[in-house]
């Protein structure tokens, strides 16, 4: 249920524009950090899952990067 939830609300973040729109920021990772958290969610359950996300969005500390940098989901 936590899962079903937490997938909705990223999913509802994303149809908004995410972070580009909401934010002003580009994200640096494929698959974004919205998308990761939501295939780490299903994956995992939510708690493993937004533990993972939020260590991602952790890492996305330079925001004048260019390059893309792959990350999949473990």
């Amino acid at each position: 249920m936590l899962a079903q939830l937490s997938i909705t609300l990223i999913r509802s973040y994303q149809n908004k524009g995410g972070s580009k729109k909401l934010l002003n920021l580009e994200c640096n990772f494929e698959p974004t950090c919205s998308e990761y958290t939501k295939q780490c969610i299903q994956k995992y359950g939510a708690l493993k899952g937004w533990k993972l996300g939020i260590q991602r969005i952790k890492r996305c500390n330079q925001p004048d990067l260019v390059e893309v940098i792959y990350d999949e989901v473990p």
